[in-house]
């Protein structure tokens, strides 16, 4: 007979601390002097860096359906979430802070399954598990605060865009709400091919974020994860200027024979959320200097910063509108 494992708070924590790597690379000359097992971690930052903080909320019901996406899913994209916003901002990711909440029938071989997989994922994304907090409750609520570093006054922020820089964004867009729409009308279950890859295990652009701050080419910089129309906004309200995007220089989807007629790739493309592909700015005179392929990712120039504070697209038959704001927001 099989025995079942311990469910208190201790034997979860022990789990998660013989199961999860907590030191770096030996290479690195930050470190993590103290990581789980005692009442915090300690950090030790490299000399001449600066600390990037971000955190992310992934939860049950909102962000994945249990009875739909693996335990090992949603240990990846919990993690991938939040090392995308150090790849947003030029950074490299050093360690995440992981709190977790659970209903006691995720504790047994659910939980085992997802703690490998996230011990996987931060292997795969160099981000040890420093230290956490777990919990019992109904639903599964996850967030996860990561720990990043950039070389002092190379953190590539939001606010940096200028009038007649050109805009880029990196790989295909509206891949992953492609996924999801292919998951949410597969009553069968998961499709686990290369349609809903993207939806189910999204990569951060590390190493293109990485390359952009070591050649100080970005001058604005945000990852998409709410979708193009509700991203880009952003980025051009922290800058104070406006966008023209062309719709027929779009990255879109690529969709199967037997999708087409179904979803409208330029629409997935623009509204679509949980890309995390990277959308940003650089200087006209700078725009010969990006190649077609950073870190093996394609790149794409899509539109131009403009000093009028609107953001417009020009359809392809050449008729321009308002881009309406149509991506994702957890309040609409």
């Amino acid at each position: 007979m099989k025995r079942r494992a311990k469910t208190d708070e201790q034997s979860i924590l022990d789990r998660l601390r013989k199961r999860s790597p907590t030191v770096l690379p030996r290479s690195s000359e930050a470190a993590l002097r103290m990581g789980i097992g005692d009442d915090a971690a300690v950090w030790r930052p490299r000399t001449g860096y600066e600390t990037i903080l971000t955190c992310d909320w992934f939860l049950e019901g909102t962000h994945f359906l249990a009875d739909r996406h693996t335990p090992e899913m949603i240990a990846h994209k919990s993690l991938a979430r939040a090392v995308s916003d150090v790849a947003a901002m030029g950074g490299q990711p050093r360690c995440f802070l992981f709190s977790l909440a659970l209903p006691s029938a995720r504790t047994g071989e659910w939980l085992d399954n997802f703690v490998f997989a996230l011990r996987t994922a931060s292997r795969n994304m160099n981000c040890p598990l420093a230290g956490g907090d777990t919990t019992l409750r109904d639903e599964i609520l996850i967030n996860i605060t990561a720990v990043g570093e950039c070389r002092r006054g190379r953190a590539i922020l939001r606010s940096g865009a200028k009038p007649g820089d050109a805009i880029f964004v990196t790989g295909r867009l509206g891949e992953a709400e492609y996924g999801l729409r292919l998951l949410q009308s597969n009553q069968k279950g998961v499709d686990t091919g290369n349609r809903l890859r993207k939806h189910l295990f999204p990569e951060p652009r590390l190493g293109v974020g990485l390359w952009l701050a070591n050649h100080e080419l970005a001058t604005a910089m945000m990852d998409l994860s709410d979708g193009l129309s509700s991203d880009l906004p952003k980025l051009c309200e922290a800058s104070g200027v406006g966008a023209h995007i062309e719709e027929r220089a779009l990255s879109c989807v690529k969709l199967n024979d037997q999708d087409l007629g179904k979803f409208d790739p330029t629409e997935l493309a623009l509204h679509g959320g949980d890309d995390y592909e990277l959308l940003f700015t650089v200087a006209k005179k700078n725009v010969r200097t990006i190649p077609k392929k950073i870190a093996r990712v394609p790149i794409t120039r899509i539109g131009e910063i403009t000093a009028e504070k609107r953001i417009v697209l020009t359809r392809k038959h050449n008729i321009t509108t308002n881009l309406e704001n149509k991506g994702w927001d957890p309040f609409r």
